[in-house]
């Protein structure tokens, strides 16, 4: 666990870092449906986020980026109450509390926004990890589309639909 850790709002001078590691863990193709050659200028498309919707940063004291997530509405109009949000952490600073700071901020964010539930669509169910963690953090799976992620070596697994009121 990180004694220090700060969030804050991405910066375009963030980008670098962020697709430094939002490029190996897309390759790996083993816990996001975005396409594993996914090109810098759309991944940072989908990612950098504008306002309302917004994407943050964890760092370091020194000012490295550990992790990142971005957060929005889940769906527009009549489905914008809803709050989704997507989390990268660094491989290199896993297992170090990252996550769940991250987690609770976007949290935080969303009950301060204003949104009455926060939901993830597409949570690999073999990324035990972070089930387990949005688990810990009160999401509940509340569906699973069966065979629906065609993970590298696992085969076909489900995709989690998570879930949690605010």
């Amino acid at each position: 666990m990180l004694a220090l850790m700060l969030i804050r709002t991405a910066t375009a001078e963030d980008w670098p870092a962020i697709w430094a590691f939002l490029r190996r863990i897309v390759a790996a193709g083993e816990t996001y449906t975005y396409p594993r050659d996914l090109d810098e200028d759309r991944a940072r498309e989908i990612w950098m986020l504008r306002p309302p919707s917004r994407t943050a940063v964890a760092t370091d004291p020194e000012g490295t980026v550990l992790g990142s997530a971005k957060m929005n509405p889940n769906q527009m109009g009549p489905g914008a109450h809803v709050a989704g949000a997507s989390f990268m952490v660094a491989p290199e600073h896993g297992g170090r509390g990252v996550g769940r700071a991250l987690g609770e901020h976007v949290l935080d964010w969303a009950r301060a926004e204003g949104y009455q539930a926060m939901q993830f669509n597409a949570v690999v169910e073999s990324n035990t990890g972070a089930v387990a963690l949005w688990r810990s953090l009160g999401f509940e799976v509340i569906g699973t589309v069966p065979e629906a992620f065609a993970h590298p070596t696992k085969g076909y697994v489900g995709l989690h639909i998570m879930h949690r009121f605010l």
